[in-house]
C-alpha cells in the first residue's frame, strides 16, 4: 500500500538519448523483476487523488515514504500527456528501486533551466543511455521506439533495453485493467512489499494467488477496488481451491458481534467439489470419507476476537446436519435459552479446510436457527448468542450497509475488517511503524469471486462518518489542490448524473473540474484568469453541456472532459474586460456570445464567427458590468451601463429604451426586479428603470461601499454592518464582507454572506433568521444547491489557502 502513495512523488525532470527496439506497448516495457506496476492516465489527477486522500496521508509519516520522499524531494516535474507506469522492484540486495513508463514528448521535461542538474551519457554495448544528477540525487534515462524510460537503477535500464517479449499472462492482465479510475495497480503475489490481505497471518499474498489486477477509485474519505485476480491450473494457490465451485450469499456478518475484530467467509454450492480442492491443495487421501456434517453446508466462516475463533456453518438442512452431530449433543452449558454441546473433534475444522482455517481447538458448538457455531471459549459463544438474539451483529450496522452496498452479494471468499485489524494487516508490510489511527475506518472487505479460471476482486475502505444531528451542518470534504486558490468554487452541472461537481481556478491559471466526492476529474491549463462566473451550454444541442467563460484575452468551450470544442477558444488582441455574457433568445440553443472589450461589445456565434447585423458600436465610456439580456412580454432587453449611462438594447444592437433620466452608477450588476432593471448608483441609491424609460431611485441608507442582489421579486443588500433582505434589516459584525448572494431553493429563499476578516459564512433565511450551525469557517462566498441525490444541501467555499470545503446542510 506504501508504494501506492510513493506514486505521487515519482515526478522526474531528466534527459535521454533515442534508438529504437520496435516495441510498442508500455507494458513490453516493464522490468522482469517488477512485482508492482501501477498504471495511471492521469498523473496529475493521481497525484491530486492520493494527496487529498485520508486514507493514504496517513502512510506519510512513515519511515519507507519519508526515506523515498528525501531520495525524490529535488526532482522536477515530468508532464507526461498519456498513461504512465510506475513500477516498484527490489535488487538482489534487496534495495528498492523504481521505474517510469510513459510515451515520450516534446514537453515531457526540461532540463535547461535547472540549477545543480548535471548529466553525462554512458555508453554499454553499442547503445547508449543518460544519467543524470539532480540535488545529489542520480536516475538513469533513454527513449526506446518513442517510449521514455527513467530509473533509478542503471541496471533496470539496461535490461530493458535487451530483455525478451514481456510475459503473456502479464499483458493479458494489464489488458484487464481500466483507463477511466484513479490508477489501475499490477501486483504479482510474490512481492515483497505486501505481506497479506487477512487477518490469519498464515494467508499470506504469496500463497493467496499469482497475479492480481485491481482498478482503484480514491475519493476523499473513501477507496474502492475492482479487478481480477488469476493463478495458473498448475500452480498451488489459495484462489484454486474455489475451481469448479458457485458461490453463495454470505451469510456470516448476521452472526458477528459489532464488537468483533472481523470475519472470514468462504462459499460454495456442492461441498464435495471444493472439498476435493481442498484435498487436492493438501495432498491428502482423495478417497478419505468426510463426516457427514459437511453435506449440506453451503458456507463456513471464522469470527475472530482477539486470539479466540469462532466457527461457522451455514446449513441448508438444519435437520441433516443436526442428525449428522447426533453423536455429539452432549449439554454442557445453555444461554438465553440456547444449549451448548461439546464437540469431541477439535481439530475436525482445520483438517478439512487448511490453509483457509488452522483453528484445531473446536471443543464446544450451538445452534442458532440454520447456523452451527463452534469455539474453544464459552465466552465467545455467549456473545455471539446474545449478539444474534438481541440483533446487534455486525449487519446490522450502518457502516456494514454502505460497505457490503458496494459488493457482491455472493462471494467465494470474503474478509471483513475492524480498525484494529486493518491496521494489523498493513503493520506488516511496513514493519510496525505506522503509527496510525484508523478508529473512522470502522468496516473494510475484501471480496473475492471465482469465474472460471479467474476471480473477480471487489475491495472497500471507507471512513464511517459520525451521527449527524438534524439541523446542524457537517463537513464533507476538504479538497486540497497543489497550488493556492484564485477563484470562488462554483457548482455546475454533470449533464450524465445530472448532480453537481465543482469548478474552480488556482492562481497559476489551472481550471479544476471536482466530483461531489471530492475526485479531481481534471485539470486544465488556461491562458489567465477566468472573469466572473462560468456558464454551461449545450453547444451540439444533444444534451451534453459545456463549459463557457472568457479569460483577459480568450473565449473557452470546455467539454466535460476539460478539452476544448472546435473552434475555440477565441483568440483576441485586446483585453475582454467582463465575464463572458452567453444569450439564447428562443431557448433553441442559438447561442450568442458578447465578448465586452472596455467600451465596445462584439456579439459571437457559436463557431466564433462574428454575428452580422449587431448595431451598437461603442459605449460613451467604459462598460462597468457584465451585459444582461431579460424578456419581458415577448420583447428582449439587453442591458449594460457604463458609468454615467444605462444601456437598454434590442436584439439588433439599437436602443430599445432610453431612460428619461441620468444617473452616476456603481459597478454593481443588473437584475430585473418587479419587472424592472435595477442597479445602484455610485452613492449606493437603487435605481430601477421601466420599460418605458421611467428612472426611480429608492434611499436605503447604504453607502457608497455597497453591494447589493436581486430576484423577480426579491432584493438583498449590504451596506458597512448591515444586511438588508427585503424589508428585514440585519445588524451584523464590522468586517469586510463579501457581495450578499440570494438562492431560491425548493420554494425557500437563502441569503449568504462571508466576512473575509473573521473568515465567516454566514446563511439566513428570508425572514433574516440566521439559520442554526451558522456561522462556519469559509474564506470565500459560497456556491449553494443540492448537488446529490439525496434531500440535504450543501454549500462550497473556500477554506485554506489551496484547499475547498465542501458543507451539508442535516
Amino acid at each position: 500500500m506504501r508504494f501506492i502513495y510513493f506514486s505521487l512523488l515519482l515526478l522526474l525532470a531528466v534527459s535521454c538519448s533515442k534508438y529504437s527496439s520496435n516495441r510498442e506497448n508500455l507494458i513490453d516495457f516493464v522490468p522482469d523483476n517488477a512485482s508492482i506496476i501501477i498504471k495511471s492516465s492521469n498523473l496529475e489527477n493521481l497525484r491530486s487523488s492520493i494527496k487529498n486522500s485520508d486514507f493514504l496521508d496517513k502512510f506519510s509519516k512513515t519511515n519507507a515514504y519519508l526515506g523515498l520522499e528525501s531520495k525524490l524531494e529535488n526532482l522536477s516535474l515530468l508532464k507526461p500527456s498519456g498513461e504512465v507506469l510506475i513500477c516498484f522492484s527490489t535488487d538482489t540486495k534487496d534495495s528498492l528501486h523504481y521505474s517510469i513508463i510513459t510515451k515520450y514528448h516534446a514537453n515531457l521535461f526540461k532540463t535547461d533551466s535547472l540549477k545543480n542538474y548535471i548529466e553525462e551519457s554512458i555508453t554499454y554495448e553499442k547503445q547508449t543511455l543518460t544519467k543524470s544528477t539532480f540535488n545529489n540525487n542520480t536516475f538513469y534515462s533513454s527513449v526506446i521506439d518513442s517510449t521514455f524510460l527513467v530509473s533509478s537503477s542503471k541496471e533496470i535500464i539496461q535490461s530493458i533495453n535487451t530483455k525478451p517479449i514481456v510475459n503473456p499472462e502479464l499483458v493479458k492482465i494489464y489488458n484487464a485493467t481500466s483507463n477511466d479510475k484513479t490508477f489501475s495497480i499490477i501486483i504479482k503475489a510474490n512481492t515483497p512489499f505486501i505481506k497479506s490481505f487477512f487477518i490469519p497471518e498464515a494467508l499470506s499474498l504469496k500463497s493467496l494467488t499469482q497475479y492480481l489486477a485491481i482498478d482503484v477509485d480514491v475519493n476523499q474519505d473513501e477507496i474502492y477496488m475492482n479487478g481480477i485476480t488469476k493463478a495458473s491450473d498448475s500452480s498451488k494457490h489459495i484462489i484454486q481451491l474455489f475451481k469448479n465451485t458457485i458461490p453463495q450469499e454470505n451469510q456470516t456478518q448476521n452472526l458477528t458481534p459489532q464488537n468483533s475484530d472481523g470475519f472470514m467467509s468462504f462459499t460454495f454450492k456442492n461441498f464435495k467439489t471444493i472439498e476435493a480442492n481442498f484435498k487436492l491443495f493438501n495432498k491428502t487421501d482423495s478417497i478419505a470419507n468426510t463426516l457427514a456434517i459437511f453435506d449440506n453446508i453451503i458456507e463456513v466462516g471464522v469470527i475472530y476476537e482477539d486470539d479466540k475463533r469462532a466457527i461457522i456453518l451455514n446449513s441448508t438442512d438444519l435437520i441433516a446436519t443436526e442428525d449428522a452431530l447426533i453423536s455429539e449433543q452432549n449439554i454442557i452449558n445453555t444461554v438465553r435459552g440456547v444449549d451448548i454441546y461439546s464437540f469431541s473433534q477439535p481439530d475436525l475444522f482445520a483438517n478439512t479446510f487448511s490453509p483457509l482455517i488452522k483453528f484445531k481447538s473446536a471443543t464446544k458448538y450451538c445452534v442458532l436457527d440454520n447456523f452451527f457455531v463452534f469455539a474453544n471459549n464459552t465466552e465467545l459463544l455467549q456473545s455471539i448468542i446474545s449478539n444474534y438474539q438481541n440483533k446487534t451483529t455486525l449487519s446490522e450496522t450502518e457502516p456494514f450497509k454502505n460497505c457490503k452496498a458496494k459488493l457482491s452479494d455472493a462471494s467465494s471468499l470474503l474478509m471483513v475488517t475492524n480498525p484494529s485489524s486493518l491496521k494489523s494487516i498493513i503493520n506488516r508490510s511496513f514493519k510496525n511503524e505506522l503509527d496510525a489511527n484508523f478508529d473512522n475506518y470502522s468496516v473494510s472487505a475484501l471480496q473475492f469471486i471465482y469465474d472460471s479460471n479467474f476471480a473477480h476482486v471487489n475491495g472497500i475502505i471507507k471512513k464511517s462518518k459520525s451521527a449527524v444531528l438534524t439541523n446542524s451542518i457537517s463537513e464533507e470534504l476538504n479538497i486540497k489542490l497543489a497550488n493556492d486558490i484564485l477563484t470562488d468554487p462554483q457548482f455546475v452541472i454533470n449533464h450524465i448524473t445530472k448532480e453537481k461537481e465543482i469548478v474552480v481556478q488556482d492562481v497559476k491559471n489551472n481550471l479544476y473540474l471536482i466530483s461531489s466526492k471530492g475526485k479531481i476529474l481534471w485539470k486544465k491549463q488556461l491562458q489567465g484568469p477566468v472573469l466572473g462566473s462560468i456558464e454551461q451550454i449545450d453547444i451540439f444541442r444533444n444534451g451534453r453541456l459545456q463549459l463557457a467563460f472568457a479569460t483577459p484575452n480568450k473565449v473557452y468551450v470546455i467539454d466535460r472532459n476539460g478539452k476544448d470544442v472546435a473552434p475555440f477558444p477565441g483568440n483576441f488582441n485586446d483585453d475582454i474586460t467582463q465575464p463572458l455574457a452567453v444569450f439564447d433568445y428562443d431557448k433553441n440553443k442559438d447561442y450568442r456570445l458578447f465578448v465586452t472589450q472596455g467600451k465596445h461589445i462584439l456579439v459571437y456565434d457559436k463557431n466564433t464567427k462574428l454575428v452580422n447585423g449587431f448595431n451598437f458600436s461603442a459605449a460613451d465610456d467604459a462598460i462597468i458590468c457584465q451585459p444582461k439580456h431579460f424578456r419581458i412580454s415577448s420583447r428582449d432587453y439587453i442591458v449594460f451601463k457604463s458609468q454615467n449611462k444605462f444601456y437598454i438594447l434590442d436584439r439588433t444592437g439599437n436602443t430599445r429604451v432610453t431612460p428619461k433620466t441620468k444617473n452616476t452608477y456603481s459597478n454593481q450588476p443588473i437584475y430585473l426586479y418587479n419587472n424592472a432593471f435595477t442597479t445602484t448608483s455610485l452613492n449606493g441609491d437603487v435605481v430601477t428603470i421601466s420599460t418605458n424609460g421611467k428612472v426611480s431611485t429608492q434611499n436605503l441608507n447604504l453607502s457608497e461601499k455597497h453591494s447589493f442582489f436581486a430576484s423577480s421579486k426579491s432584493l438583498i443588500a449590504h451596506s458597512d454592518n448591515k444586511l438588508l433582505i427585503k424589508n428585514t434589516a440585519v445588524e451584523l459584525d464590522f468586517g469586510n464582507y463579501t457581495r450578499p448572494e440570494l438562492f431560491y431553493i425548493k420554494d425557500k429563499i437563502y441569503v449568504s454572506i462571508t466576512d473575509m476578516q473573521t473568515q465567516k459564512v454566514y446563511l439566513f433565511d428570508s425572514q433574516g433568521t440566521l439559520l442554526t450551525g451558522f456561522p462556519v469557517y469559509g474564506t470565500s462566498a459560497i456556491a449553494f444547491d443540492n448537488i446529490d441525490k439525496d434531500s440535504n444541501l450543501e454549500f462550497v467555499t473556500k477554506g485554506e489557502h489551496n484547499s475547498i470545503l465542501l458543507y451539508q446542510l442535516n
